[in-house]
C-alpha cells in the first residue's frame, strides 16, 4: 500500500503530496524533509530504494523533480517504480512536455490524474490510454 507520494524539486520544495495515511501537519513536514535529505544525498549509482522508518521509500528523478513513493516494506519496488513512470508518462502526455510549472498551476488536474491512478493509497489503473480517455472526458465537461 501506498502510504504518501511527494514530488519535490532539488532544492526541496514540495510541489505535490498526496497522504494515504493520517499525518499531523508538522509531522508531515518533518517526513518530507527527512525523505528530501535521503534521496538527494544518495548517489546515482545506488537503487532507488531506500528503507525508511517501517517502511521503503521508491523514487525516481526526472529532469529537476523527484518522484517518491512511501510504501509498506512487503511491497514490490519494481512494481512501484513502474508506477512512477507510467504517472509521469501521463502527466508528459496530458500536459504535453510536462515541466515543474506545469504541476504548480494546473494542481486540480495533477491530482485528477493521480486519483485515476491511484485509489486509497492502491494502483488502481495501469492503462496510460485508459487513465487519458477518462482524464479528457472529465476535461470536456468543465
Amino acid at each position: 500500500m501506498i502510504r504518501f507520494i511527494l514530488l519535490q524539486n532539488r532544492s526541496g520544495k514540495t510541489r505535490l503530496s498526496k497522504w494515504y495515511v493520517p499525518f499531523e501537519e508538522d509531522e508531515k513536514e518533518k517526513i518530507k524533509q527527512e525523505v528530501h535529505r535521503v534521496i538527494t544525498t544518495r548517489e546515482p549509482r545506488f537503487t532507488n530504494f531506500v528503507e525508511y522508518r517501517t517502511y521503503k521509500i521508491i523514487y525516481r528523478r526526472y529532469a529537476g523533480l523527484y518522484f517518491s513513493f512511501c510504501v509498506d516494506i512487503t511491497d514490490n519496488e519494481l512494481a512501484y517504480l513502474e508506477s512512477i513512470h507510467l504517472m509521469v508518462e501521463v502527466f508528459d502526455h496530458f500536459f504535453g512536455n510536462v515541466c515543474e510549472l506545469d504541476l504548480v498551476f494546473n494542481f486540480h488536474k495533477v491530482y485528477m490524474i493521480l486519483d485515476e491512478l491511484f485509489l486509497a493509497g492502491e494502483v488502481q489503473e495501469t492503462s496510460k490510454p485508459v487513465v487519458l480517455h477518462r482524464v479528457q472526458q472529465v476535461e470536456k465537461l468543465e
